[in-house]
């Protein structure tokens, strides 16, 4: 079965200390886990050159299938939940999109994977995420902040920036993190 979200986000990096400042005011640090992204494209990264991005998302033991394609303002997403035997599958041999994305047939491979240690908590109308990103060696810190209206969401975010003295640095979207663009 396909569900299908529209998902308007605004995001920072975050200094490790900023990351546990806020998990500790918060009260989030009991209540981290862990997210792995599996990510996917051609040998030319044809998904990526059009700001499409092909992951399995491994949460507990559960696998969603996620093509999600981006504007500035926000994404759409469309996910298949999987088998984890499909899913290893997939990950080991590759795959056809249109297997599950009718409107675009690419062969696709694993590229690299991110493991993204999350927790959440709802703040005002909005979703306040704290994530902790290991790929390649490197660990960084982000917040993401998921709201509702773009107009609104966005002066929510900078206020919670400049309640929390969290200066503005552009995070790179974790698909480029883990495809080292």
């Amino acid at each position: 079965m396909r569900e299908n979200n529209i998902e308007i986000e605004f995001k920072t990096a975050l200094t490790k200390e900023s990351y546990h400042q806020m998990l500790d005011e918060f009260g989030l640090g009991d209540n981290i886990f862990l997210q792995t992204n599996y990510y996917f494209d051609t040998a030319n990264l044809d998904l990526n050159k059009d700001l499409v991005v092909l992951r399995i998302r491994k949460n507990n033991d559960r696998y969603k299938i996620t093509m999600k394609s981006q504007s500035e303002e926000q994404a759409f997403e469309n996910h298949v939940f999987l088998t984890e035997e499909r899913a290893l599958e997939m990950i080991e041999k590759g795959f056809n999109t249109k297997e599950f994305f009718e409107e675009i047939d690419l062969d696709v491979s694993f590229i690299a994977s991110l493991d993204n240690y999350r927790v959440s908590t709802p703040h005002y109308e909005n979703i306040l995420f704290l994530d902790r990103c290991d790929y390649h060696g490197i660990t960084d810190y982000e917040l993401e902040y998921e709201v509702v209206d773009y107009n609104d969401g966005k002066k929510s975010f900078e206020r919670l920036l400049e309640k929390h003295n969290i200066p503005f640095v552009k995070s790179k979207r974790k698909s480029e993190k883990a495809l080292k663009l």
